[in-house]
Order: structure tokens, then sequence, then C-alpha cells
């Protein structure tokens, strides 16, 4: 969310009518999210049965949509209008940009109730405060750089897991031969960004990604290592499919789930979809780092918002909420579902599958190493202004076949200064 005067004035303006909208049933939440696909739906319906069991009404706000830009647009439009839910999924910078329009509640209470600073990697509750305090709660850690991959497909076509971008080309090519679609994908800038950024963490290493994505630093972005990633990220593309514009993240993942498909570069939460479908890991379905970073991890991490609201009993239902959210119970049944790991440190990870126990050492090794960076694409590392405007270079770059890496680095160059 941008700030500017206009939004900031009719923000203010609309503070007694927000004040003044209070439901008629005692110990209602309104909770607003875009979790509407299968592992993610099977996540919110947990999150709704927590709360029905502390007695509350849940009011579900659910608004379809990948990534949740139309849930954005529409809360948007709530909050201005004076009507703001209880608590909304909002995540990474966009936290502090919601928080500085002073429509946020301060949760400091629950936190330190709960020991949340004891509970959190200090990169993750510093995401979850503004001047200090909380405003909002982690549900949970997404990796972002995962290969998934169908190993019946691989056999098919004498290939294997690929380590590193070579290795993934020589995959690529044999399941083309196969007659099989290598790469699974959907033509949708934040789709095409989750793929560039893995291509840059794997062909620059961490600290290449940090400077040139996170810092946004001119020479690193217009350096030879950065033509080296988008040289190879347009190599990608060449082994999509012509359907693959347009589709849904979920849709490329019943791809590789159905064999159509042998790889996909996508998010942890693409294990969701193999295990609502009753596919096993390990088995049905391969997770990989994605080639070159078996050493990183980009993190994207889903969290509620907690909006100001008005009445004992909304106020009651919003901290139990927060509260419920961090709690053991929660954590484990709602990753479990959304094949992502806790957020909540010093969990028990027995009834995890290989693939999140991999993802949880990976997650607090690479916090030590300083491997672990902030995913773009997912909203949890820069402005949305730069966001857009980098996620915009880089899907021109991926559909127009005469835009040289040159070219895109020069617009990368400038995207980086987006206000």
């Amino acid at each position: 969310m941008t700030r500017h005067p206009t939004l900031r004035t009719a923000l203010l303006a609309s503070a007694a009518t927000l004040l003044l909208t209070t439901a008629a049933f005692a110990g209602e939440v309104e909770v607003l999210h875009w979790w509407t696909s299968g592992g993610e739906a099977k996540a919110a319906a947990a999150l709704k049965s927590t709360m029905q069991a502390k007695g509350h009404t849940w009011k579900d706000f659910a608004v379809a949509g990948g990534g949740g830009d139309a849930a954005m647009t529409v809360l948007k439009s709530r909050v201005v209008s004076g009507n703001a839910p209880a608590a909304a999924q909002i995540k990474g910078p966009s936290l502090q940009e919601w928080a500085a329009e002073g429509v946020l509640a301060n949760i400091d209470g629950v936190a330190q109730a709960g020991g949340w600073d004891s509970l959190l990697p200090k990169v993750v509750s510093d995401v979850m405060k503004y001047k200090g305090h909380y405003i909002a709660v982690p549900v949970n850690v997404h990796r972002v750089n995962w290969l998934w991959t169908n190993p019946e497909a691989l056999k098919k076509a004498g290939a294997k897991v690929p380590t590193n971008w070579d290795e993934f080309f020589v995959a690529a090519e044999a399941l083309k031969k196969a007659g099989l679609v290598p790469v699974a994908h959907g033509g949708q800038n934040w789709q095409d960004f989750t793929t560039f950024e893995s291509v840059a963490l794997g062909v620059g290493g961490a600290e290449f990604y940090r400077k040139a994505l996170v810092q946004r630093d001119p020479a690193t972005l217009g350096s030879a290592t950065m033509e080296r990633v988008l040289a190879t990220f347009k190599r990608v593309k060449d082994y999509t499919d012509k359907n693959a514009a347009g589709r849904d993240w979920n849709l490329a993942t019943a791809m590789v789930i159905r064999g159509e498909a042998g790889m996909q570069l996508m998010g942890d939460w693409a294990k969701g979809e193999f295990l609502a479908a009753g596919k096993v890991p390990g088995k049905d379905f391969v997770c990989a780092a994605a080639p070159g970073t078996a050493n990183a991890f980009t993190f994207n991490i889903d969290s509620f918002a907690m909006f100001k609201v008005k009445g004992d009993d909304k106020v009651k239902a919003q901290n139990d909420l927060a509260a419920a959210i961090m709690s053991t119970e929660f954590q484990e049944l709602f990753n479990l579902n959304k094949g992502s790991i806790p957020a909540r440190l010093g969990m028990k990870m027995d009834k995890f599958d290989d693939c999140a126990k991999l993802s949880s050492k990976d997650f607090v090794d690479t916090a030590k190493s300083g491997g672990l960076v902030p995913s773009i694409a997912h909203g949890m590392a820069v402005p949305s202004a730069v966001e857009g405007a980098m996620k915009d270079v880089v899907s021109q770059f991926w559909n127009d076949a005469k835009m040289s890496p040159k070219d895109a680095m020069t617009r990368l160059v400038s995207a980086a200064k987006a206000k």
C-alpha cells in the first residue's frame, strides 16, 4: 500500500465510522485471507476450527487469487470505508505501511504473555513489529526456492533431479525429448519472479542476491553476474508449454502431480497440493532445493495484521485469535496442511514429512550462515512500488524474445529506484 495524503485523509476521516462499526455477534472475528485452493483451504479451516473451539464466531472473508493482489484491493476499500476486518493476511514491508496509517492494533499484551520474542527468530519478529510494537502475528514460514519433480516423469526421460543449472537444462532437454512438458509454469508476474529469484540465488549466491535484489545496488544489478542470471532465466522459458500464459500456480502443480510435466519451480505451498491429492513425498513427488541453492533459503512468511476494533468482545476474540495462531497446536496443524513450517522455534517436527524437516533445518542453519534472504516475489523484501516495477521488468523480459539481458539490466536499475 502506498502512502499518500488522499488515502491518509480518507483513513483518518473514516476513523469515527470504524469505531462505530461493530458486529452484532459477541466474539465474532472476521478474517480476510486468500487461501482458497486445496491445501490452503484445509489450512484456513484449521484456523476456523481453532477459533470456534474457543467459543468465537468465525466470519470468513476469503478473496481468491494467488499472491493476494485481489485481496489487498478489497481490503483497502474496506478500510477506507471504515469497515476493516478484525484480521487480514498481510506480510512483509506492507505491514509497516499499514501500521503507519494508524489503523493497526497494538498486540504487545498478547505477545508478552506468550513470550513471542523468545519464540521467534529476530528476522521474523522484526517483520511483525512497527516501531518496536507487535502489530501482526506470523502463521508460518514458506521456503520459496524449491524444485518439485515427478520421479516417474524423470524416470521415463532417463533424467535425474538437478542440483545446478547445467544439470537442470540437461534434465529439461531429456523431458522434452520424452514428450513431456519439462517445466510447469504459470505466466503471471509473481510466478515469473519466483523463478527469476531462484535463478539469481542459484547462479549468483546469497550475497549477490541480497546486494542486487534486496539492497538494489546499481553496480550489482548491472554486473556480469546479473547478465548471466538473466540469460539463464530466459533459457528456462524454452522448456515451458505454450499454454503457460495466465495459468494459476496450482494448475501448474497439477501438471506435475499428473505426470504431464516433470518439474516446477515454486514455493512449498505446492506441497499442500500434492498432499491434498493423496501423493506421498519421496515416492510420488520429490522436493529439492532449486538448482544451486542448497545452502540458501528465500523466505515467505504469512502473517495476520490485527486492525483496530471496538467492543470488548471483539477485542477479546481478536486477542484470542493472535494467541491461537502462535500456539504449538495450531502451528503444527496449520503447517501440516499448508506445506510450510512453523514460524515458532523449538517445535517438534515428528509429524512433518522429510521436505518440511529439511526446510526447518535449513531455515535455522541459513539464519546463522547468512544464507537466509527474503523473497521479493512474495512481498517480503522491498516496498510494494519497487516490487511491482521489478516484476514488470522481469515479466517483460520473459515474454519479449527481442529484449536482451543488457536491456533488462538497464530497466532493472531504473525499476529498483521506483517510489
